[in-house]
């Protein structure tokens, strides 16, 4: 049974010791005594599980915004090179609204 990283995260220690000792790998070598974090990345290392999560935005064009963020560090380097602080805070804000809008969309 193939598994993902969500199914192995959700279970109990006990239940990976079972998928563990079911599996013939090194790298599960002296997985009765670990911990879930390290038997955790272990299993997923001998299954061939990517051990993190993957995120996504959702709900916005995430590359329409990268864009503009390009185009606002362009600007904020001129603004700092002339010395235009108003104009420099007013492009750092947005560039910062931007980044938290992918932030709050990524799931």
């Amino acid at each position: 049974m193939a598994h993902t990283y969500d199914e192995l995260d959700k279970m109990t220690v006990a239940q990976l010791r079972e998928i563990a000792e079911a599996q013939d790998s090194d790298d599960l070598r002296g997985f009765k005594s670990m911990h879930k974090a390290p038997l955790l990345q272990a299993l997923c290392k001998a299954l061939g599980v990517d051990a993190h999560e993957h995120y996504a935005a959702k709900g916005i064009e995430k590359a329409a915004i990268k864009a503009q963020m390009r185009e606002l560090k362009v600007a904020r380097n001129a603004a700092i090179e002339v010395h235009d602080h108003t104009a420099l805070r007013v492009v750092r804000r947005k560039l910062h609204s931007l980044n938290r809008k992918i932030r709050r969309a990524t799931a």
